[in-house]
């Protein structure tokens, strides 16, 4: 799979070598940005696995840019590529949530393995994170579900069985989710 960046750094000649860089390493660079608001932008109409900011860049600078295309989940990884390397940025870096920090001036072979990697964990995070997602809902649900259970129990006088057996029944025949079945239920009363 071919991985697709955007490269966003105030300097025309540093972006115009890292996009060769990049290609070379067989990457798509998909977008090009010269300050934060326009690498945001740049994410949300693209989606792309990687981003690489620098930190230095006029209106919104590259460590609050970061910050939110990590909120928003607009990149699967963003990688600062900076000249600087004071512990304050490195702090604000770590807050920020970004998968790596490399120093320039880079080499185009040892930027290969920093990139890859933190695509890679990246991409853990993301899965990760549906899978969690997905637990909650399922989670959300037992309880609506055990809720309108509880209900049918003493409105209908049911075992936890039938009641279970009942929200079945009508999820089937409606067609429609067990949630929506008991969340009618419990709205009801």
């Amino acid at each position: 799979m071919i991985l697709r960046v955007v490269i966003a750094d105030d300097e025309p000649i540093t972006r115009m070598d890292l996009s060769e860089i990049f290609r070379e390493m067989g990457y798509d660079v998909v977008g090009e940005a010269s300050d934060g608001f326009d690498a945001v932008e740049l994410c949300r109409n693209l989606k792309p696995d990687l981003v690489l900011m620098d930190i230095k860049m006029p209106l919104l600078d590259g460590l609050n840019a970061s910050k939110m295309i990590i909120n928003e989940e607009l990149a699967t990884s963003v990688v600062l590529l900076t000249a600087y390397s004071s512990n304050e940025f490195i702090e604000r870096a770590k807050e920020a949530g970004v998968m790596g920090y490399i120093v320039k001036p880079v080499d185009g072979k040892y930027l290969m393995p920093s990139i890859e990697v933190a695509v890679c964990k990246g991409r853990e995070i993301q899965e990760i994170k549906s899978k969690m997602k997905t637990m909650k809902d399922q989670l959300d649900a037992r309880k609506i579900i055990e809720k309108a259970k509880g209900i049918l129990m003493v409105k209908q006088e049911m075992t936890e069985e039938e009641a279970y057996n009942e929200i079945r029944k009508i999820s089937m025949n409606k067609r429609c989710p067990m949630k929506q079945v008991a969340s009618a239920i419990v709205t009801n009363g």
